[in-house]
């Protein structure tokens, strides 16, 4: 609970999460029938990188101040960079230097960007604070149910949706000791409950030692389709707080692995801190 996304929002884990999650949107846009977006940690929706918190460290400039620098970004980032010129209101104007974003979309916000009227978002804050912001933020919104709960209930509380297709993003703050661990139990109770549903889960990489159990329990708990992606950002030998995250696709749509197999070289080339990397 103590757990505050301000501080980091924009960083290389956000600009990572949210690339994969446009890309995981689009492919359900392909059918006209509904969908319905569930968000376990859905945080506040949007941040001011321009706040006491954001600029403390500044981590979105070695993130998307990387991203809008590029020139001639792939389609898939140009996607996602029009929800975030969307967010700005600079429809036409270029942002390609980090002093000219204001704003910085949490989940939320990218997966409303492309929400047709027949789709439908639930979203979940535990944080009374940021539960009201959320709220705030969508107020008008009425394909967007939000509640304030912890995010591992909304899981059994909505699913299965009404909906037969849809995306759950689990994006934990892994304040909790051996969360990670509980992980592959949480989503495998999930699948169980909607087994044709898409789940992403994001986790953090500090050491090769601590998933060896998490892959393991993946493996043992889940017989569905698995696609894993990961971004180091820092090579592994590296002492950092962080040295790169990841994402697990369970169900991925057809041919994600072939356009992240192109995508994820660039991601690396743009995002890495270390040379070595």
């Amino acid at each position: 609970m103590n757990y505050r996304h301000a501080y980091h929002a924009g960083n290389f884990a956000d600009v990572f999460k949210h690339i994969v999650l446009v890309s995981l949107i689009q492919s359900l846009l392909r059918k006209e029938t509904a969908f319905c977006y569930l968000e376990t940690h859905a945080g506040i929706g949007r941040y001011d990188l321009r706040s006491s918190a954001s600029q403390k460290k500044k981590e979105f400039v070695d993130g998307i101040g990387k991203i809008i620098a590029e020139k001639n970004p792939p389609e898939l980032i140009q996607d996602y960079l029009a929800c975030i010129k969307k967010l700005n209101q600079t429809d036409g104007v270029k942002l390609n230097k980090i002093d000219k974003l204001q704003y910085y979309p949490g989940s939320p916000y990218i997966a409303q960007c492309f929400l047709r009227p027949q789709d439908r978002m639930v979203l979940s804050e535990l944080h009374p604070d940021d539960y009201q912001t959320l709220k705030n933020v969508f107020k008008h919104d009425k394909q967007i149910g939000i509640h304030h709960q912890d995010g591992y209930q909304t899981l059994k509380a909505f699913l299965p949706p009404k909906e037969r297709r849809g995306l759950v993003l689990i994006d934990p703050p892994y304040e909790n000791p051996g969360e990670l661990n509980s992980l592959p139990n949480i989503l495998s109770n999930a699948i169980d409950r909607w087994e044709t549903g898409i789940y992403a889960l994001w986790y953090p990489i500090k050491t090769r030692l601590q998933l060896t159990h998490f892959y393991r329990e993946l493996k043992a708990k889940i017989s569905r389709p698995m696609l894993t992606l990961e971004l180091l950002v820092y090579s592994e030998d590296i002492a950092v707080q962080l040295n790169g995250c990841g994402m697990v696709i369970i169900n991925p749509p057809w041919q994600l692995d072939q356009q992240f197999e192109v995508m994820m070289p660039w991601l690396r080339k743009t995002l890495r801190v270390n040379a070595d990397v």
